[in-house]
């Protein structure tokens, strides 16, 4: 097949994961108490904890970031302009703070999908207003992974604050890179067809999520941990289809988010709708299912003992009653 018709079978793919479905009407999830704090966001994907301990979310295709009382559920729009999803997901994917900053890592914007924007970490200086601190896509078009790959410039999942500058997943070019603030970008770790996702850190360990290749396996579907030298990774858990986030919840309790059962479509296809799930890592290798019956999630944070799952349909969950004692520790 050429790289062309691959790279179109690719985009549809990446199309299909925002579109709705009629299960949009779907019961709640099964679990803990769970209850539906915000509707409408628009390719809504990644999120973090910010400034007043509010819960900032991506709108890829609206080109911001909103901020969402983690209480009461009002929305307001923190940043626009950002460069809005081209190819149906995509633009700015995760956000990230370090103190009062926030950066949005940007993806699926290059000329590459047919954009025309940098695809990279943005650096949020104003409501309206950024700066480019990293191009990512000109590291990947320089520095081409040795895995297969459809999109040049990478599809980049998640940001994470590390050692003063950050860690971005590339699930598409399999790797995970480690950016500077001055904008050097190198590769921290590679692997095979694994496909990274989340991204959470302990100290000087990386934890990171792994969907695995498609099919997306439930055995497939891992956390595993590494060190900023370490050429190999340690298996902490597996047995969760299709991961997309790795989180600590109180009490350094590690959690995990499962986006559910595979659709059976191409590379980059999302999961069953109402087959998600948040596990929690057991310390024996493998998941215990804390709720599930969620609608293809996407992202994942702690407030407290309180769980807040964002999703593909533009959702945001609110399960409490998480990470209550008695706490466990980490494998």
């Amino acid at each position: 097949m050429g790289t062309e018709r691959r790279l179109l079978l690719f985009v549809a793919a990446l199309i299909a994961m925002i579109t709705p479905s009629a299960a949009s009407a779907a019961p709640p999830p099964d679990g803990p108490s769970a209850a539906l704090l915000v509707t409408g966001l628009q390719g809504a994907s990644g999120s973090a904890i910010g400034p007043g301990g509010a819960l900032y979310v991506t709108e890829g295709a609206a080109g911001r970031i909103s901020r969402v009382d983690p209480q009461t559920g009002d929305v307001t729009t923190f940043a626009s302009g950002l460069p809005p999803a081209i190819v149906g997901i995509g633009g700015a994917i995760d956000v990230a703070f370090i103190g009062t900053t926030a950066y949005a890592l940007v993806t699926l914007v290059g000329s590459d999908v047919g954009g025309s924007n940098i695809v990279g970490i943005y650096r949020v200086d104003g409501p309206d207003s950024f700066t480019v601190i990293a191009d990512i896509g000109e590291f990947a078009l320089l520095n081409p992974p040795n895995t297969p790959f459809d999109v040049p410039t990478g599809v980049q999942y998640s940001l994470e604050p590390f050692r003063g500058g950050f860690l971005v997943a590339d699930g598409h070019h399999n790797r995970i890179l480690q950016v500077t603030l001055d904008g050097k970008v190198t590769e921290l770790i590679a692997f095979g067809n694994i496909v990274p996702t989340g991204l959470a850190v302990s100290g000087n360990t990386v934890y990171m999520a792994e969907a695995g290749p498609v099919p997306h396996a439930p055995q497939d579907g891992k956390v595993v941990s590494f060190g900023p030298k370490s050429p190999t990774v340690t298996e902490v858990a597996s047995g969760a289809s299709l991961l997309v986030d790795v989180e600590f919840g109180r009490g350094q309790l590690l959690y995990a988010l499962s986006q559910g059962d595979f659709s059976g479509g191409p590379a980059g296809s999302p999961a069953l709708p109402d087959t998600g799930a948040l596990v929690e890592v057991n310390g024996h290798g493998g998941f215990n299912v804390i709720t599930d019956g969620l609608d293809r999630p996407t992202s994942l944070e702690f407030i407290g003992n309180t769980a807040y799952v964002v999703t593909l349909t533009g959702q945001i969950w609110k399960i409490d009653g998480v990470s209550s004692p008695p706490y466990g520790v980490l494998p």
